[in-house]
């Protein structure tokens, strides 16, 4: 082989290697993560960004994430193989080696709360370091064993607008846990779609969620809807409780009848994709919308 060829095939090895190494991220799921994150040091800051802390609050956050992403993808490897929709992952196409992957994934998470540790406060690496704990040693492992995962996965996810709350004010208070509760109600509707969606998929690799073990899909109607009446009550708070306005008031009530009447079709057509993938874009639509607004309307 010439000196030519094996140049391109070590560049081709070498982008393939990248691309796995990207795709254990889960870049989308990360750029939610930072999403809230800003969300909650916007609220946090009273609407005035630092943008030195802000820069380092998503550099950090951003690599804890994308390591703990990759860290799910190491231990559940077995499982995306079995599904349809996760079988074109790194390590079921064996682009990267579980060791691989273990190491990446370990020295992202690590690093990203070290950083949060020395650079923004200890109160925002501990809230993030316990993200990372409960996917991976809660939610992760209960996914195999109990529909219950579904509720334990809500909380690392309703986590991340606490941490940037912590970031501006190294302290909690009544607001982030407003916003903690309004993301953990947000995610059950939200999650339970996509189980819905892809219930057979996630029934062959022998995952628990829900939808699942309801073949009727009776008990997931009734656990969307309530969590959506559910939501549609704590997404009033933040203008009870005067850190947002009237505006927040009204927007939230209305993407809350969005998001309810598609919990209510699902919830009247038990096991039909159609009404689960209204129901994801609904909530896919509501959340960004809603902190938005909440963030151009605080008082």
């Amino acid at each position: 082989m010439s000196e030519v060829a094996v140049a391109i095939s070590l560049r081709s090895r070498a982008i393939t290697a990248a691309s796995a190494y990207v795709a254990l991220t889960k870049p989308r799921v990360v750029a939610m993560v930072l999403v809230t994150t800003v969300a909650g040091l916007y609220l946090g800051s009273n609407g005035v960004l630092d943008p030195a802390l802000t820069l380092v609050l998503l550099a950090a956050t951003a690599l804890a994430a994308s390591g703990t992403l990759a860290l799910n993808q190491y231990l559940e490897r077995d499982l995306d193989a079995r599904m349809e929709r996760t079988k074109m992952r790194p390590l079921p196409l064996q682009q990267l080696t579980p060791n691989q992957a273990l190491g990446f994934g370990l020295l992202l998470t690590i690093a990203g709360c070290a950083i949060l540790w020395m650079a923004i406060n200890p109160l925002t690496s501990e809230i993030t370091a316990a993200i990372s704990v409960i996917y991976l040693f809660g939610y992760t492992p209960m996914k195999r064993h109990s529909a219950f995962c579904s509720v334990v996965g809500a909380v690392p996810g309703a986590l991340p607008p606490v941490a940037g709350w912590a970031a501006a004010r190294n302290a909690i208070g009544i607001e982030p846990v407003v916003l903690f509760a309004i993301m953990f109600l947000w995610q059950l509707p939200h999650s339970l779609a996509i189980a819905q969606l892809y219930r057979d998929d996630y029934a062959r690799a022998g995952i628990r969620l829900l939808p699942t073990a309801d073949p009727n899909g009776n008990s997931t109607g009734r656990q969307v809807v309530s969590n959506s009446l559910a939501l549609m009550a704590v997404a009033m708070l933040p203008t009870v409780l005067r850190f947002a306005g009237i505006t927040y008031f009204i927007v939230a009530a209305a993407l809350g009848v969005i998001l309810l009447t598609a919990s209510v079709r699902l919830a009247a057509a038990p096991g039909e994709r159609p009404a689960a993938r209204k129901l994801m874009f609904a909530s896919i639509v509501y959340l960004p919308v809603l902190l938005l607004v909440m963030m151009l309307d605080r008082i």
